[in-house]
């Protein structure tokens, strides 16, 4: 049984949302085969969330990420025994003293959108996290990300707001509450960083 379908087995009621959530998968397998890095941006609970989200990637989530054999080289045998092979995933939230002084001198809810001019090349991905889908600040760094040739995968709650509008993957939760909202966002993302360690690190 693949990754998708053991969540639904368990998370049923995320059913209306198995295409969007294999696309998405898909789409991040090939940004980190490519080279490429993860954006992740979000408030409050959210913002919780891109820290573990970029925790599970960076470091080896659930199954062993041996080093290539050219870098265990060169980082010797006490580095190479105790690094993983990670994954680049950078919580934009977690920036405190760029946020700090971006909302001192600017207007806060571009912040992230700041951010991901910094920081965005094409053949990245955003991911942008907001229960509902209306939050500003996020759907400016999802505007920013699709005029620098980013695509943009969001986790929102039911309807998707105006940021499932923009994105290429809006991942609807089915839910309306903040709380029940977040609940369900956990296992779809754990689902999805999941399939990506099982496929590049297989």
């Amino acid at each position: 049984m693949d990754e998708i379908n053991e969540l639904l087995t368990r998370k049923p009621e995320l059913t209306p949302c198995e295409s969007v959530m294999r696309e998405a998968a898909q789409r991040l397998v090939e940004c980190f085969r490519n080279g490429n890095k993860l954006l992740l941006c979000g408030n409050g609970g959210s913002c919780a969330d891109c820290e573990h989200i970029a925790g599970e990637l960076v470091k080896q989530f659930s199954r062993p990420r041996p080093l290539p054999s050219a870098l265990q080289k060169k980082l010797g045998s006490e580095l190479s025994r105790e690094l993983h092979g990670g994954l680049p995933a950078l919580s934009l939230p977690s920036m405190i003293g760029f946020h700090t002084a971006f909302n001192n001198d600017d207007k806060p809810e571009y912040a992230f959108a700041q951010q991901v001019v910094a920081f965005g090349k094409p053949g990245d991905l955003l991911l942008g996290i907001s229960t509902s889908g209306n939050s500003s600040n996020i759907i400016h760094a999802a505007r920013a990300a699709k005029a620098l040739d980013l695509a943009v995968i969001s986790l929102t709650g039911e309807g998707g707001g105006t940021l499932a509008t923009i994105s290429d993957y809006p991942i609807c939760a089915p839910a309306k509450e903040t709380p029940r909202i977040q609940e369900l966002h956990l296992p779809i993302y754990h689902a999805l960083c999941q399939i990506v360690e099982d496929t590049l690190f297989s």
